[in-house]
């Protein structure tokens, strides 16, 4: 079965189970340890996602985990599609609330992915990834999530020539959420492009409709600290890139990494100080049907290699290593699902010239087509 005959036939079984994403996460407090998301914080994503339709179990959803912080809290996302159960959600509440800021804004990006002879979708295809502060200090005012595309249908290369495709989706992004096109944001975001080496690509990007304005941006695939850092240099990022190359250098020793990304906000005069990193140890392909999939002990080596920052907190880290489990088969009212639980990335922030965050994005992802 296809991967989008799957995903539909799932999100058809899901409406049997609930309304909404609330119903199901209720049933799944026993798979999350409270050392990574205590009471308040999972009433926090329960209140959070009682306002989302439970189809967008059937795509990859899951949480933001700060491991440097001892406090058991979390952002939540979650992914969609145009054209199916969960788009249609958003736009009958588009329909019916012309104050639902977020359901404007995704309406408004479907459209653009669902016009005739789009070239937004032959780039990004069709899905959408929000990310919803819920556990982290913007919460209380991010009330509209952050809205990322990734160009996985035709990846932007480094070197080859992709800048219309660029420009393209951060315009269509800017012009989604309602901010006015700035050619001086334009003009950095295309540099940070053609500032890219040959054989990286640009993997994401987001923009925060309920935070400063930038955009962020994820650049994926530097072979070594020598090529990250000359890119940072080559974008006049304003912070200290022996900071960066420490880092790299310290994992280095413990851990093999086959490459390296940095998470670069981009504004109008240029690249924000703040840095993610993500240390790759196992490349993954999206066009990869298990793509989602991870071995039991995977992560260990990365993970083994975390427990020696002092920054991160160790009994969040010895519950992260168990988020890995075995696709488990879990009975419904109207069918049998598989439950898949992983780690997708693990990604290092660098600000104010030191290592000062650890973040881990874990996922769930739900299938009722079962061979």
């Amino acid at each position: 079965m296809e991967i989008d005959e799957a995903v539909n036939l799932t999100q058809d079984r899901l409406v049997d189970e609930g309304e909404a994403m609330s119903d199901l996460l209720h049933h799944f407090r026993n798979f999350v340890s409270p050392t990574l998301i205590g009471e308040t914080g999972w009433t926090d994503i329960l209140n959070r996602a009682s306002t989302l339709p439970i189809s967008l179990a059937a795509l990859p959803f899951g949480f933001e985990l700060p491991l440097q912080n001892p406090e058991p809290q979390a952002d939540f996302g979650v992914s969609l599609a145009s054209g199916t159960r969960s788009a249609e959600f958003f736009h009958e509440c588009a329909r019916n609330d012309s104050t639902d800021s977020t359901a404007q804004i995704i309406t408004r990006l479907f459209d653009r992915i669902e016009s005739e002879n789009s070239d937004l979708q032959e780039i990004v295809g069709r899905k959408l990834m929000l990310e919803y502060d819920i556990g982290s200090a913007n919460a209380v005012l991010c009330e509209v999530p952050g809205m990322f595309l990734r160009p996985g249908e035709r990846p932007i290369i480094g070197s080859a020539g992709q800048v219309d495709d660029v420009s393209l989706i951060v315009d269509s992004l800017v012009s989604s959420v309602g901010w006015n096109r700035d050619e001086h944001e334009r003009t950095h975001v295309r540099e940070a492009y053609l500032a890219q080496p040959e054989d990286t690509r640009m993997d994401s990007f987001g923009v925060f409709p309920s935070r400063e304005r930038s955009i962020r941006l994820a650049i994926m695939g530097f072979k070594t600290q020598s090529e990250i850092c000359g890119y940072l240099n080559a974008l006049r990022w304003p912070g200290e890139t022996s900071v960066v190359e420490e880092v790299i250098s310290r994992f280095k020793e413990r851990v093999n990494i086959v490459r390296s990304g940095a998470n670069i906000d981009v504004h109008q005069h240029g690249l924000g100080p703040t840095l993610g990193l993500t240390l790759i140890v196992k490349q993954r392909y999206t066009k990869d049907s298990r793509y989602w999939l991870d071995g039991l002990t995977d992560w260990d080596p990365f993970l083994d290699a975390l427990n020696r920052e002092a920054l991160v907190d160790q009994a969040k880290l010895q519950k992260l290593a168990t988020w890995v489990t075995k696709p488990t088969t879990l009975f419904g009212k109207s069918a049998r699902y598989v439950l898949l639980r992983g780690i997708h990335h693990i990604k290092l922030v660098i600000e104010d010239n030191q290592l000062s965050k650890a973040k881990a994005y874990v996922f769930m992802v739900l299938s009722a087509a079962l061979s």
